[in-house]
Protein backbone atom coordinates (compact mmCIF):
# COMPACT_ATOMS: atom_id res chain seq x y z
CA UNK A 1 0.00 0.00 0.00
CA UNK A 2 2.85 2.39 0.71
CA UNK A 3 3.72 2.65 -3.00
CA UNK A 4 0.12 3.25 -4.12
CA UNK A 5 -1.43 6.63 -4.83
CA UNK A 6 -5.11 7.64 -4.87
CA UNK A 7 -5.89 8.74 -8.39
CA UNK A 8 -9.27 10.49 -8.05
CA UNK A 9 -12.11 11.50 -5.73
CA UNK A 10 -14.12 8.37 -6.56
CA UNK A 11 -11.46 6.19 -4.96
CA UNK A 12 -11.55 8.33 -1.82
CA UNK A 13 -15.34 7.96 -1.61
CA UNK A 14 -15.07 4.20 -2.09
CA UNK A 15 -12.37 3.86 0.58
CA UNK A 16 -14.49 5.84 3.02
CA UNK A 17 -17.56 3.69 2.35
CA UNK A 18 -15.56 0.51 2.98
CA UNK A 19 -13.96 1.92 6.13
CA UNK A 20 -17.38 2.91 7.52
CA UNK A 21 -18.88 -0.58 7.30
CA UNK A 22 -20.98 -1.98 10.13
CA UNK A 23 -18.80 -4.27 12.30
CA UNK A 24 -20.75 -7.39 11.29
CA UNK A 25 -20.39 -6.55 7.59
CA UNK A 26 -16.69 -5.85 8.13
CA UNK A 27 -16.23 -9.27 9.75
CA UNK A 28 -18.00 -10.96 6.85
CA UNK A 29 -15.78 -9.18 4.32
CA UNK A 30 -12.61 -10.22 6.16
CA UNK A 31 -13.65 -13.86 6.30
CA UNK A 32 -14.58 -13.88 2.61
CA UNK A 33 -11.12 -12.50 1.85
CA UNK A 34 -9.17 -14.90 4.08
CA UNK A 35 -10.96 -18.25 3.56
CA UNK A 36 -9.88 -18.84 -0.08
CA UNK A 37 -6.23 -18.78 1.02
CA UNK A 38 -6.71 -22.17 2.72
CA UNK A 39 -7.00 -23.65 -0.77
CA UNK A 40 -4.10 -21.67 -2.18
CA UNK A 41 -1.38 -24.06 -3.43
CA UNK A 42 1.44 -21.82 -2.23
CA UNK A 43 -0.06 -21.62 1.28
CA UNK A 44 -0.40 -25.43 1.34
CA UNK A 45 3.19 -25.86 0.16
CA UNK A 46 4.46 -23.88 3.15
CA UNK A 47 1.97 -25.42 5.57
CA UNK A 48 0.13 -22.15 6.19
CA UNK A 49 -3.51 -22.36 7.31
CA UNK A 50 -6.01 -19.65 8.27
CA UNK A 51 -8.65 -19.84 10.98
CA UNK A 52 -12.18 -19.29 9.71
CA UNK A 53 -13.03 -17.05 12.64
CA UNK A 54 -11.65 -13.84 14.09
CA UNK A 55 -9.70 -13.68 17.33
CA UNK A 56 -11.82 -12.73 20.34
CA UNK A 57 -10.35 -9.92 22.42
CA UNK A 58 -11.82 -8.75 25.71
CA UNK A 59 -12.76 -5.11 25.80
CA UNK A 60 -15.04 -2.61 27.44
CA UNK A 61 -17.19 0.30 26.37
CA UNK A 62 -16.39 3.46 28.29
CA UNK A 63 -19.34 5.65 29.32
CA UNK A 64 -19.54 8.79 27.16
CA UNK A 65 -18.75 12.11 28.86
CA UNK A 66 -21.44 14.76 29.25
CA UNK A 67 -20.80 17.74 26.97
CA UNK A 68 -21.32 21.33 28.08
CA UNK A 69 -22.61 23.94 25.62
CA UNK A 70 -23.31 27.65 25.98
CA UNK A 71 -26.05 28.56 28.45
CA UNK A 72 -27.63 30.80 25.79
CA UNK A 73 -28.83 27.74 23.86
CA UNK A 74 -31.92 25.71 24.74
CA UNK A 75 -29.78 22.58 25.26
CA UNK A 76 -27.02 23.38 27.74
CA UNK A 77 -25.75 19.85 28.46
CA UNK A 78 -25.85 16.74 26.29
CA UNK A 79 -24.94 13.06 26.63
CA UNK A 80 -23.73 11.73 23.24
CA UNK A 81 -25.18 8.49 21.94
CA UNK A 82 -23.24 6.07 19.73
CA UNK A 83 -20.38 8.53 19.57
CA UNK A 84 -22.13 11.39 17.81
CA UNK A 85 -24.30 14.45 18.37
CA UNK A 86 -25.57 17.48 16.46
CA UNK A 87 -25.85 21.19 17.21
CA UNK A 88 -29.64 21.39 17.12
CA UNK A 89 -30.85 23.76 19.88
CA UNK A 90 -27.24 24.14 21.04
CA UNK A 91 -24.70 26.96 20.89
CA UNK A 92 -20.92 26.88 20.91
CA UNK A 93 -19.57 27.19 24.43
CA UNK A 94 -17.36 30.07 23.24
CA UNK A 95 -18.13 31.70 19.93
CA UNK A 96 -15.22 33.17 18.01
CA UNK A 97 -15.23 36.45 16.11
CA UNK A 98 -15.02 37.00 12.37
CA UNK A 99 -15.11 40.73 11.76
CA UNK A 100 -13.37 40.78 8.38
CA UNK A 101 -13.73 38.09 5.74
CA UNK A 102 -13.75 37.49 2.01
CA UNK A 103 -14.63 34.72 -0.45
CA UNK A 104 -12.91 33.44 -3.60
CA UNK A 105 -14.72 31.05 -5.94
CA UNK A 106 -12.55 28.64 -7.98
CA UNK A 107 -15.49 26.47 -9.15
CA UNK A 108 -16.58 27.40 -12.67
CA UNK A 109 -19.94 25.63 -12.29
CA UNK A 110 -20.91 27.79 -9.30
CA UNK A 111 -22.48 31.06 -10.37
CA UNK A 112 -21.66 34.33 -8.67
CA UNK A 113 -25.19 34.49 -7.23
CA UNK A 114 -25.01 30.93 -5.86
CA UNK A 115 -21.66 31.61 -4.19
CA UNK A 116 -22.94 34.82 -2.59
CA UNK A 117 -26.07 33.03 -1.36
CA UNK A 118 -23.91 30.29 0.18
CA UNK A 119 -21.74 32.80 2.02
CA UNK A 120 -24.83 34.57 3.34
CA UNK A 121 -26.30 31.30 4.63
CA UNK A 122 -22.99 30.28 6.18
CA UNK A 123 -22.71 33.63 7.98
CA UNK A 124 -26.24 33.23 9.35
CA UNK A 125 -25.46 29.69 10.56
CA UNK A 126 -22.31 30.91 12.31
CA UNK A 127 -24.37 33.52 14.18
CA UNK A 128 -27.09 31.01 15.06
CA UNK A 129 -24.42 28.65 16.41
CA UNK A 130 -23.04 31.34 18.72
CA UNK A 131 -20.34 33.16 16.76
CA UNK A 132 -19.94 36.89 16.22
CA UNK A 133 -19.81 36.85 12.41
CA UNK A 134 -20.15 40.11 10.49
CA UNK A 135 -22.34 39.69 7.43
CA UNK A 136 -20.55 41.77 4.78
CA UNK A 137 -17.24 40.76 3.13
CA UNK A 138 -14.33 43.16 2.84
CA UNK A 139 -14.69 43.09 -0.96
CA UNK A 140 -17.33 41.52 -3.21
CA UNK A 141 -16.90 37.84 -4.00
CA UNK A 142 -14.19 37.10 -6.57
CA UNK A 143 -14.42 34.39 -9.25
CA UNK A 144 -11.09 32.83 -10.16
CA UNK A 145 -9.47 30.10 -12.26
CA UNK A 146 -7.29 27.42 -10.65
CA UNK A 147 -4.33 28.37 -12.85
CA UNK A 148 -1.60 30.45 -11.19
CA UNK A 149 -3.22 30.15 -7.77
CA UNK A 150 -0.23 31.55 -5.86
CA UNK A 151 0.02 34.95 -7.62
CA UNK A 152 -3.78 35.21 -7.64
CA UNK A 153 -4.11 34.67 -3.88
CA UNK A 154 -1.24 37.05 -3.12
CA UNK A 155 -2.69 39.72 -5.40
CA UNK A 156 -6.13 39.63 -3.82
CA UNK A 157 -4.72 39.37 -0.32
CA UNK A 158 -2.93 42.65 -1.01
CA UNK A 159 -6.24 44.13 -2.19
CA UNK A 160 -7.89 43.10 1.08
CA UNK A 161 -5.03 44.50 3.16
CA UNK A 162 -5.04 47.83 1.32
CA UNK A 163 -8.48 48.31 2.85
CA UNK A 164 -7.81 46.76 6.26
CA UNK A 165 -4.28 47.98 7.03
CA UNK A 166 -5.26 51.67 7.49
CA UNK A 167 -7.90 50.43 9.96
CA UNK A 168 -5.25 48.39 11.82
CA UNK A 169 -7.12 45.19 11.04
CA UNK A 170 -6.29 41.78 9.58
CA UNK A 171 -8.35 39.50 7.38
CA UNK A 172 -9.92 37.05 9.86
CA UNK A 173 -11.16 34.47 7.35
CA UNK A 174 -10.94 33.55 3.68
CA UNK A 175 -13.73 31.30 2.38
CA UNK A 176 -12.66 29.33 -0.71
CA UNK A 177 -15.08 27.47 -2.98
CA UNK A 178 -13.40 24.57 -4.79
CA UNK A 179 -14.48 22.43 -7.74
CA UNK A 180 -15.35 18.86 -6.74
CA UNK A 181 -12.39 17.54 -8.73
CA UNK A 182 -9.69 19.94 -7.63
CA UNK A 183 -6.48 17.85 -7.82
CA UNK A 184 -3.73 19.65 -5.91
CA UNK A 185 -5.67 22.92 -5.62
CA UNK A 186 -6.76 22.29 -2.02
CA UNK A 187 -3.23 21.55 -0.87
CA UNK A 188 -1.83 24.53 -2.76
CA UNK A 189 -4.35 26.92 -1.19
CA UNK A 190 -3.73 25.62 2.32
CA UNK A 191 0.04 25.83 1.91
CA UNK A 192 -0.05 29.37 0.52
CA UNK A 193 -2.53 30.67 3.10
CA UNK A 194 -0.79 29.12 6.09
CA UNK A 195 2.88 29.54 5.16
CA UNK A 196 3.01 32.56 2.85
CA UNK A 197 0.11 34.73 3.98
CA UNK A 198 -0.56 33.64 7.57
CA UNK A 199 -4.27 33.50 6.78
CA UNK A 200 -7.10 31.37 8.17
CA UNK A 201 -8.95 29.68 5.32
CA UNK A 202 -12.02 27.47 5.00
CA UNK A 203 -12.46 25.43 1.81
CA UNK A 204 -15.89 24.23 0.63
CA UNK A 205 -16.63 21.87 -2.27
CA UNK A 206 -18.98 23.01 -5.05
CA UNK A 207 -21.42 20.12 -4.52
CA UNK A 208 -22.05 21.24 -0.95
CA UNK A 209 -22.33 24.89 -1.96
CA UNK A 210 -25.17 24.06 -4.34
CA UNK A 211 -27.11 21.98 -1.79
CA UNK A 212 -26.56 24.27 1.21
CA UNK A 213 -27.79 21.64 3.67
CA UNK A 214 -28.13 22.94 7.25
CA UNK A 215 -26.06 20.04 8.61
CA UNK A 216 -23.17 20.90 6.28
CA UNK A 217 -23.38 24.60 7.13
CA UNK A 218 -23.31 23.72 10.83
CA UNK A 219 -20.24 21.51 10.38
CA UNK A 220 -18.42 24.30 8.53
CA UNK A 221 -19.42 26.80 11.23
CA UNK A 222 -17.89 24.50 13.88
CA UNK A 223 -14.64 24.29 11.89
CA UNK A 224 -14.47 28.05 11.42
CA UNK A 225 -15.13 28.67 15.10
CA UNK A 226 -12.18 26.51 16.15
CA UNK A 227 -9.90 28.13 13.56
CA UNK A 228 -10.62 31.67 14.81
CA UNK A 229 -10.04 30.83 18.48
CA UNK A 230 -13.48 29.75 19.65
CA UNK A 231 -14.46 26.54 21.43
CA UNK A 232 -17.35 24.36 20.34
CA UNK A 233 -17.92 22.36 23.51
CA UNK A 234 -16.19 21.32 26.72
CA UNK A 235 -16.55 18.39 29.10
CA UNK A 236 -18.97 19.03 31.94
CA UNK A 237 -16.56 17.27 34.31
CA UNK A 238 -13.90 19.83 33.43
CA UNK A 239 -16.26 22.75 34.08
CA UNK A 240 -17.28 21.46 37.52
CA UNK A 241 -13.69 20.54 38.43
CA UNK A 242 -14.16 16.79 38.32
CA UNK A 243 -11.60 15.80 35.66
CA UNK A 244 -9.11 13.27 37.11
CA UNK A 245 -5.45 14.38 37.21
CA UNK A 246 -6.32 17.67 35.51
CA UNK A 247 -8.79 19.68 37.57
CA UNK A 248 -6.75 19.73 40.78
CA UNK A 249 -3.65 21.41 39.37
CA UNK A 250 -2.71 23.43 36.25
CA UNK A 251 -2.11 20.77 33.59
CA UNK A 252 -0.90 20.92 30.00
CA UNK A 253 -1.57 18.00 27.64
CA UNK A 254 0.77 17.30 24.73
CA UNK A 255 0.31 15.12 21.66
CA UNK A 256 3.15 14.36 19.24
CA UNK A 257 3.75 12.34 16.09
CA UNK A 258 6.06 12.13 13.08
CA UNK A 259 4.92 11.56 9.50
CA UNK A 260 7.40 10.26 6.93
CA UNK A 261 7.57 10.78 3.15
CA UNK A 262 6.24 7.88 1.12
CA UNK A 263 8.34 5.95 -1.36
CA UNK A 264 7.21 8.01 -4.32
CA UNK A 265 8.69 11.23 -2.96
CA UNK A 266 12.23 12.36 -3.60
CA UNK A 267 15.11 11.55 -1.28
CA UNK A 268 15.32 15.19 -0.26
CA UNK A 269 11.80 15.16 1.26
CA UNK A 270 12.05 15.46 5.07
CA UNK A 271 9.99 13.81 7.76
CA UNK A 272 7.57 16.15 9.51
CA UNK A 273 7.21 16.29 13.30
CA UNK A 274 4.06 17.80 14.80
CA UNK A 275 3.43 18.63 18.45
CA UNK A 276 0.15 19.98 19.81
CA UNK A 277 -0.52 21.21 23.36
CA UNK A 278 -3.56 22.41 25.28
CA UNK A 279 -3.77 26.16 25.78
CA UNK A 280 -6.60 26.34 28.33
CA UNK A 281 -7.15 24.98 31.81
CA UNK A 282 -9.11 23.30 33.31
CA UNK A 283 -11.15 22.67 30.12
CA UNK A 284 -8.17 21.40 28.03
CA UNK A 285 -10.12 21.70 24.77
CA UNK A 286 -8.15 24.41 22.95
CA UNK A 287 -4.93 23.18 21.31
CA UNK A 288 -2.11 24.90 19.46
CA UNK A 289 0.12 23.07 16.99
CA UNK A 290 3.75 23.35 15.95
CA UNK A 291 5.32 21.65 12.94
CA UNK A 292 9.01 21.09 12.17
CA UNK A 293 10.82 19.33 9.30
CA UNK A 294 13.53 16.92 10.35
CA UNK A 295 15.84 14.19 9.05
CA UNK A 296 14.14 11.83 6.62
CA UNK A 297 12.61 8.73 8.28
CA UNK A 298 13.83 9.85 11.71
CA UNK A 299 11.21 8.77 14.26
CA UNK A 300 12.74 10.59 17.25
CA UNK A 301 11.40 14.16 17.35
CA UNK A 302 14.46 16.34 16.97
CA UNK A 303 12.84 19.71 17.67
CA UNK A 304 11.34 18.99 21.09
CA UNK A 305 14.35 20.52 22.87
CA UNK A 306 17.42 22.33 21.63
CA UNK A 307 20.25 24.36 23.07
CA UNK A 308 21.97 27.23 21.33
CA UNK A 309 25.56 27.95 22.34
CA UNK A 310 25.86 31.65 23.13
CA UNK A 311 29.42 31.74 24.44
CA UNK A 312 28.84 32.27 28.14
CA UNK A 313 26.15 29.60 28.41
CA UNK A 314 23.26 27.89 26.70
CA UNK A 315 19.77 29.06 25.92
CA UNK A 316 17.21 26.27 25.86
CA UNK A 317 14.49 26.23 23.26
CA UNK A 318 12.37 23.92 21.14
CA UNK A 319 8.70 23.12 20.67
CA UNK A 320 8.15 22.12 24.29
CA UNK A 321 9.35 25.50 25.56
CA UNK A 322 7.25 27.37 22.99
CA UNK A 323 4.11 25.52 24.10
CA UNK A 324 4.85 26.06 27.79
CA UNK A 325 5.27 29.81 27.28
CA UNK A 326 2.08 29.94 25.19
CA UNK A 327 0.19 28.03 27.90
CA UNK A 328 1.34 30.46 30.61
CA UNK A 329 0.33 33.46 28.51
CA UNK A 330 -3.09 31.98 27.76
CA UNK A 331 -3.99 30.76 31.24
CA UNK A 332 -1.88 32.86 33.59
CA UNK A 333 -0.66 29.64 35.21
CA UNK A 334 2.62 27.77 35.17
CA UNK A 335 1.78 24.13 34.37
CA UNK A 336 2.37 21.92 37.38
CA UNK A 337 1.61 18.69 35.54
CA UNK A 338 2.46 17.55 32.01
CA UNK A 339 0.63 14.72 30.25
CA UNK A 340 2.39 13.68 27.03
CA UNK A 341 0.86 11.40 24.39
CA UNK A 342 3.31 10.08 21.79
CA UNK A 343 1.50 8.52 18.82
Amino acid sequence: MEVCEISDAKQISYLLSVACQHPMDHEKTILQTVNPYNEDPHAKEFGITFENKLTIVKGRVLPPPVLKFNDQGKVKEFLPKVGKWNMRLKQMVKGGEVNTWACINFASDITHAAAVAFCDELAVMCVISGMNFKGDPVLPLVNAKPNHVRPFLKKHYQRFMEILRPLHKELDLLIVILPDKNGTLYGDIKRICETDLGLVSQCCLAKHVLKMKPQYLTNIALKINMKVGGRNTVLLDAVVGNLPRVSNTPTIIFGADVSHPHHGEGRSSPSIAAVVASQDWPEVTNYAGLVRPQARHEEIIQGLFNENDCGSGCISGGMIKEHLISFMRSTGHIPRRIIFYRC
